[in-house]
């Protein structure tokens, strides 16, 4: 614990250059890699800045206001019956406005055998995503509770059509749009946001759009807590709850326990349990979750 209370004292100069007016922080302004470590998140497995889950209300990327960031990521996510990878890249401009997109690849290995898909069949989708912060600063904005708010939309096609409608969704691609507010509290170590995501996809996506038992967008809760252990070591944990649209299997909400690692600026690394519940024929779906992401 005592580690973790040098936190705040250890981004107390940093924060104050970045509060400064312009022409005495012209060093911190200029050029790109502006921010907080840690402060831009990392990047969830649909390519938005957040945590490995759920995107948060910051923009991705070091950039300030007056400079622009960008993201590149890779996460492999490990659990019993099947895998996924992700990976994508995200630029923030002007700590204002995020683009990103993702490709997610989930392979359904020794399962796609029994479904008679043949072992290691793989379900791609893309993801295309815009972020617009609307209020509020995270970081600089500590003397309010105001938490930094931003809405989001992330349009998403799979490859399978055929094998979606066959399971009972009602479409190959689909648009989830979303609402997040980010606060961090820099005296007590602790960023907790919360995201609501209007959506109508099946496992993220990888299951299609609607379903055989509810069809249109439904409004689902993510939350995600985050304790700074150390400027540069973070631990927290996210939840996520999903639509259940199919009447092939019951579909799961999705939590994780996560540790967020800075060796330097450009690089961090996140290792995380991973709890997705059923996915098809398979119940308990856990395991490992791990990301790598490089940026300025």
């Amino acid at each position: 614990m005592a580690t973790a209370l040098c936190a705040p004292a250890a981004y107390a100069q940093d924060l104050a250059s970045l509060e400064a007016p312009a022409e005495d922080a012209t060093d911190t302004r200029a050029g790109m890699s502006g921010k907080l470590l840690l402060t831009g998140g990392v990047s969830q497995i649909e390519g938005a800045a957040g945590g490995g889950l759920t995107p948060w209300a910051v923009i991705g990327g070091y950039g300030t206001r007056d400079q622009i960031g960008a993201n590149a990521y890779f996460t492999r996510v490990e659990v019993d019956d099947y895998s996924l990878d992700s990976f994508g890249a995200l630029v923030g401009f002007y700590d204002r406005v995020e683009l990103s997109i993702a490709r997610n690849e989930f392979d359904t290995e020794n399962v796609g055998a029994t479904l008679g898909l043949g072992r290691g069949f793989t379900i791609k989708q893309d993801v295309v995503g815009v972020k617009l912060r609307v209020a509020g600063d995270a970081v600089l904005e500590q003397d309010s509770m105001l938490p930094q708010i931003a809405i989001g939309a992330q349009h998403k096609r799979n490859d399978q059509g055929g094998l979606l409608a066959a399971i009972g969704a009602q479409d190959d691609s689909g648009t989830d749009f979303y609402v997040s507010a980010t606060k961090l509290f820099l005296d007590q170590s602790l960023l907790l946001n919360g995201t609501v995501r209007f959506t109508e996809a099946n496992q993220f996506g990888i299951l299609g759009f609607g379903g055989d038992k509810h069809d249109g967008h439904s409004a689902q809760f993510e939350a995600s807590a985050a304790y700074l252990v150390t400027r540069n070591l973070a631990i927290g944990a996210e939840y996520r709850t999903k639509p259940d649209n199919l009447n092939i299997a019951v579909e799961d909400d999705a939590y994780d326990v996560f540790v967020a690692w800075a060796p330097v600026k450009n690089v961090s690394l996140t290792v995380a349990y991973v709890d997705l519940g059923n996915i098809v024929i398979a119940d308990n779906q856990r395991g490992v979750y791990a990301s790598l992401q490089v940026g300025f």
